[in-house]
């Protein structure tokens, strides 16, 4: 499935048209550096994406400027965060790579805190991180609804981790039974207490199980309970996301704000106060990159999820997500445990 997926949008870019080159206002960065500004340690999958972009994205700018990636990790990236909407220069030399919960932790009013994320100038998105609740089969918990009648043991982390948020939230609107154990270093150590039968399940991602635990899914080792993401992904289209489980208007909101961590994913985007010209230059730049068979390949190789969205389209799905009523925000910190 996988291989037919990158084949067939390997065939779609083939036929795609290039874009003309933008005019001469955009030389502007002929002969510059853009810095792409990551608000994690080396070796992670936001930095692998941010030298892979760096890699690429240069030779589609007009005047192919110098691309480079500077780690700022701290505070779960809300100091690069902060950094590059209230430092950074705004004239296109510097760009982010953040942590995907950004609206969610302005909504919520996050300590330290210092930006609107709306007002960032988002230029696309790689990949969504579709996160995943899952249980092992010998569980009584095969679906959600088996969820809401049986108490099922899961693997998390720490307090604050999407691992404990979204099972709090779940247990809190959605009636379900989870007991959250805590002390798991991450979600490889909880598949593997599932898998030694210590819990009844644990947090992946779909990107996970495709590629390092693909015999699970061909076995059918594991069932998948929801997916915590906007939309449903086409390979699991019977499997339901959290705003599917909301049953009121005021409950998908506050499910759409805190799955607005997945649809983000992977993004790049700008400090606020980017002049208009130079943002359409780096969304164009962005959206022919992703497109770049070289970069497709990079990204392959790596076995890392690939569905991009245009910076237009992603800084909408921001903007609705913390454009929502001050009620649903304190639902939202009061389902969260905050």
């Amino acid at each position: 499935m996988r291989a037919f997926r990158w084949a067939a949008i390997a065939a779609l870019f083939d036929a795609a048209i290039i874009a003309p080159r933008a005019e001469a206002q955009d030389d502007f960065f002929k002969g510059r550096t853009i810095t792409i500004y990551v608000g994690y340690g080396s070796g992670g999958g936001f930095d692998l994406f941010a030298r892979f972009a760096a890699h690429h994205i240069g030779r589609h700018i007009p005047g192919e400027p110098t691309v480079v990636v500077q780690n700022m990790p701290g505070a779960g990236s809300i100091r690069a965060a902060n950094f590059v909407f209230n430092a950074a220069p705004k004239d296109g030399t510097a760009l982010g790579l953040i942590t995907p919960t950004v609206a969610l932790e302005e909504a919520l009013g996050t300590a330290g805190v210092k930006f609107k994320a709306a007002e960032f100038i988002w230029i696309g998105r790689v990949a969504p991180l579709v996160d995943l609740s899952v249980t092992w089969n010998t569980s009584k918990v095969k679906t959600i609804a088996d969820a809401r009648l049986h108490e099922a043991a899961m693997a998390a982390s720490g307090p604050g981790s999407t691992s404990v948020v979204y099972l709090n939230v779940l247990n809190r609107i959605s009636g379900t039974k989870f007991k959250v154990i805590t002390g798991y270093s991450g979600s490889t150590e909880g598949m593997l207490a599932m898998e030694r039968g210590e819990t009844d399940g644990a947090m992946t991602s779909w990107s996970t199980l495709t590629v390092s635990k693909a015999d699970w899914l061909k076995q059918k080792k594991v069932n998948i309970l929801v997916q915590y993401v906007g939309q449903r992904i086409p390979e699991l289209p019977d499997v339901p996301t959290l705003i599917d489980l909301g049953k009121t208007p005021e409950e998908k909101q506050l499910f759409a704000l805190l799955s607005s961590g997945a649809e983000i994913g992977r993004s790049v985007m700008a400090p606020p106060g980017l002049p208009a010209d130079r943002a359409k230059t780096l969304r164009a730049a962005f959206d022919a990159m992703v497109k770049d068979r070289e970069f497709i390949a990079d990204v392959e190789r790596a076995g890392e999820e690939f569905n991009p969205m245009s910076g237009d389209k992603l800084q909408g799905v921001i903007a609705a997500a913390v454009n929502i009523p001050e009620t649903v925000k304190e639902r939202a910190r009061e389902a969260r445990g905050m």
